[in-house]
């Protein structure tokens, strides 16, 4: 029974062990395809370059959240988890960060799109005075 408990614990070990380089891995190609997008899209002068940057950049930081999530499971010392603990807040609130700022941004491209519902306040410019 022992030998089975033993293998078991080593299938769920290693098949996290591959989760996490495959997550991580999926993160690091989303960030590189977007960095190599990105600079294509400021050769060409691209207007929107932030925002399609931002949203790379916080997918990106999802799939990594992901990978040190799925490493909260093979973690086996309270040292270790402190530290995992540390990283995933890090990363969380750089996400969080990261999300806000989008929000912003898409706020500030809405404004400056023609045609769009956001209404500016700006105060009226009239030639002759008072209507």
């Amino acid at each position: 029974m022992d030998a089975v408990l033993e293998f078991l614990e080593n299938v769920v070990h290693y098949a996290v062990e591959i989760g996490i380089v495959l997550v991580e891995l999926a993160g690091i190609v989303v960030l590189l395809f977007t960095a190599v997008k990105s600079f294509i899209n400021y050769i060409r002068h691209d207007e929107h370059i932030r925002l399609e940057l931002a949203h790379g950049i916080a997918l990106a930081l999802e799939f990594k959240l992901g990978g040190e999530v799925l490493r909260t499971v093979i973690v086996r010392e309270w040292n270790e988890l402190a530290i995992l603990g540390a990283v995933i807040v890090l990363r969380a609130m750089l996400t969080l960060l990261l999300h806000w700022e989008i929000s912003e941004e898409e706020k500030r491209d809405e404004r400056h799109l023609p045609g769009s519902n956001v209404v500016e306040k700006r105060p009226e410019k009239r030639l002759f005075g008072k209507k």
